[in-house]
């Protein structure tokens, strides 16, 4: 188990989020390269069937990253947001889904170093379940027949 990489895919805020995972790049803090980045226009955007698709489509865990409360660049797309996540959260867990794929945080741009770390987090308690198996995972020839 231990050889196990997840494939995380990871949603980021275009204005705080993904700023950060930049400063993160450019400072040269470190953290798996396990995601795979989305930039969206804000998290308040990211649509429950987007992290459905991503663990079907063999994403091993889905995080979304958005701007703090109250700084979001859409005045309130965060709380949105917050409120599908709580509610997706809820129902994944009920459908079988451990709660430790899914996770959701507020970074700003200016905050690299806690990209890094929460990266490292993500990233860490994933491995720790193993791979998803909940979803059929297609492969690419019977996602074209």
């Amino acid at each position: 188990m231990s050889s196990f990489e997840p494939k995380i895919v990871t949603f980021l805020c275009n204005w705080c989020s993904y700023g950060a995972a930049d400063l993160a790049g450019v400072s040269r803090f470190q953290y798996p390269p396990n995601m795979r980045v989305i930039r969206v226009p804000c998290s308040g955007r990211i649509s429950p069937k987007m992290v459905l698709a991503a663990l079907r489509k063999g994403a091993d865990g889905v995080w979304i990253s958005g701007c703090h409360p109250g700084d979001c660049h859409y005045i309130e797309g965060n709380y949105y947001a917050r409120r599908r996540f709580t509610l997706l959260k809820e129902m994944l867990e009920f459908n079988g889904i451990e709660p430790g794929r899914l996770h959701f945080s507020w970074i700003s741009s200016a905050e690299g170093v806690k990209f890094a770390e929460v990266a490292n987090k993500v990233i860490d308690e994933v491995r720790e379940l193993g791979p998803a198996t909940v979803f059929i995972k297609e492969s690419p020839e019977e996602s074209a027949a």
